[in-house]
């Protein structure tokens, strides 16, 4: 029996020990950090003219206040962006693309160094990777603009894509509201790098910078037709020292390869450059092809047509991103779906015409 009471109390070494408790996914300090925040909000009037002013203190408040998903928070936010809209529409829109590694925040920082040279004032909203597990930012992207993120003419804010396709965020466009708001003359938007939705961004810029590297073999190998089609410049970037044969040689595969698609209706013919951001070359020739093309779609009404465009996508994504949070948000529409669900699973109606029902009770409703 004794023996028997010692087989019993050997441990095995399959045994599990028992977790830790899990810190709260949020820093506690934050946490009374954001509710003194909302204690001591400044009111509406308060943000606008700080924004109009230039306080970059008040305009990146304001970027947190649109980017919350507090409903409170939105509809400060809402009246925020309306008092800001008569304002915004000046500046030049850039958005920045490219495969990982080929130096888009250096590229940026030096771009956006020498237009403050220029006596331009820039605004960076770059969209960095977000943590699957925290929604957070993973690069940093302000911490890797040293010089550009300290100057005074210059606005940068890293934002997290929190997994939007193309590395856009839905408060990205309220974002550039904000900044165009504020006085600043060019903005650019870095996306997380070359995607499946890379659209998302040109439905947001004037222009559209693609940036690529050299010296990897097929140089259009992987590199998506649809992503050149979008780009108005293609940067081979880092040509300097050794790599300046290979970056040139690109530059002419590049070339070849634009001319095989048919013409842009702007009348726009992309074009392909050389630069290195590290070395400071290419980088104003790449402002002076911007200038080019702005002056050139200006004149013949492209650039306003492509504005409205936008203007009307964004009133139909925002028709339906209110449908869609309308519907997933009203209980008793939830309940009818998770009973749908049910009999969808149990094969008892196909998926399409669940959907169809679901759509009439809801229309019938509201």
């Amino acid at each position: 029996m004794e023996k028997d009471d010692h087989h019993n109390k050997v441990e095995s070494a399959l045994k599990v020990n028992e977790g830790i408790e899990q810190p709260a996914s949020l820093n506690p300090m934050l946490e009374k950090e954001m509710m003194r925040f909302r204690k001591n909000r400044p009111t509406v009037e308060a943000f606008l003219s700080g924004i109009r002013s230039g306080n970059r203190n008040l305009l990146g408040q304001a970027i947190t206040l649109i980017e919350s998903a507090r409903p409170e928070d939105q509809v400060v936010a809402e009246d925020l962006i309306n008092g800001c809209l008569p304002f915004s529409g000046k500046s030049i829109r850039i958005g920045i693309t490219g495969v990982p590694g080929v130096g888009k925040s250096t590229f940026i920082e030096t771009f956006g160094l020498y237009l403050i040279s220029q006596g331009k004032k820039v605004a960076v909203l770059a969209i960095d990777p977000s943590s699957t597990r925290t929604k957070g930012s993973i690069l940093g992207d302000k911490t890797r603009m040293e010089e550009l993120s300290v100057h005074t003419d210059a606005f940068i804010r890293p934002s997290a894509s929190s997994g939007t396709l193309g590395g856009v965020t839905r408060s990205t466009r309220e974002a550039l509201i904000l900044c165009e708001a504020a006085g600043f003359d060019v903005i650019l938007i870095e996306t997380v790098g070359v995607g499946q939705s890379e659209t998302a961004v040109s439905q947001l810029v004037d222009f559209f910078i693609l940036l690529m590297l050299a010296g990897g073999g097929d140089e259009l190998q992987g590199i998506k037709r649809g992503i050149m089609e979008m780009a108005d410049l293609i940067v081979i970037n880092k040509a300097d020292g050794d790599n300046m044969l290979k970056a040139n040689l690109a530059k002419r595969e590049y070339e070849n390869a634009l001319h095989l698609f048919p013409p842009l209706a702007n009348g726009w013919i992309p074009k392909t450059i050389t630069a290195s951001a590290l070395k400071n070359t290419g980088i104003g020739e790449t402002w002076k092809v911007v200038d080019e093309f702005i002056n050139q779609t200006s004149a013949n009404g492209f650039f306003q047509k492509n504005r409205h465009d936008q203007s009307k996508h964004i009133l139909r994504e925002t028709i339906s991103h209110s449908l869609n949070n309308h519907f997933f948000k009203n209980e008793s529409m939830t309940s009818q779906l998770h009973v749908m669900e049910q009999k969808v699973l149990a094969d008892m109606i196909n998926p399409y015409q669940a959907a169809q029902q679901l759509l009439e009770v809801y229309f019938g409703k509201f």
